[in-house]
């Protein structure tokens, strides 16, 4: 569905070809998103914490036979420790690539808000349950705008590193509730980072990943 670039490393000593994962280059500098997401929090978030899990993926994966699985099949095959890792590798790919410089008016536009407004009958209704679970989520974890084998959308609050491809669902938008996502900026205050993230998202790149 989404093709995350990998790279081939070859092993003299092992006289083998190790397919790896890479860390995403993102399409915004870090500066873009103030001040909705710090510079700070970009360069921790995504340079620190995304780069820890994908070194740890690619080193469990070096004798797993998942290893030539692209990184959603890794997601709905795998458990444990690979499962952790892979899952917040697609998560926080999927939560980074779909933002863009802040804007106040931003709204929904083409074939997502057609969705939304079938499924939750217009964006302010949609954008307060999104909100809400986001809100209420107990711990750490995800919220979740996914698009079911149905062909209607769903809202799940998604504990730890899981993922609606677990359930055959297509992932469309998402935010990030770990507290590393948002502490530097918001420390406590969840809601305010949750109000904020509106202005931010790239609609365009939401329809793209319907397909």
């Amino acid at each position: 569905m989404f093709p995350w670039k990998r790279i081939y490393r070859f092993e003299p000593n092992q006289k083998t070809i190790i397919i790896m994962f890479t860390l995403i280059t993102l399409p915004y500098s870090n500066e873009d998103l103030a001040p909705v997401i710090s510079a700070q929090t970009i360069s921790f978030h995504h340079g620190k914490h995304l780069q820890t899990y994908v070194n740890n993926l690619n080193n469990l994966l070096k004798d797993s036979e998942l290893k030539d699985n692209t990184l959603e099949e890794i997601v709905s095959k795998a458990s444990g420790a690979i499962f952790n890792n892979a899952g917040q590798i697609l998560n926080h790919n999927l939560y980074f690539l779909q933002f863009q410089k802040s804007s106040e008016d931003n709204k929904p536009l083409g074939k997502i808000l057609e969705l939304i407004n079938r499924d939750f009958g217009n964006f302010e209704n949609f954008k307060d349950e999104f909100t809400k679970k986001s809100v209420g989520l107990f711990g750490s974890g995800w919220v979740w705008l996914s698009l079911k084998s149905d062909g209607k959308l769903e809202i799940s609050q998604e504990q730890n590193a899981q993922n609606p491809v677990t359930r055959g669902n297509i992932p469309l938008l998402t935010i990030d509730v770990w507290e590393h996502a948002y502490y530097l900026d918001y420390q406590n205050r969840r809601a305010e980072y949750i109000e904020k993230f509106w202005t931010i998202i790239n609609w365009n790149e939401i329809n793209k990943r319907l397909g």
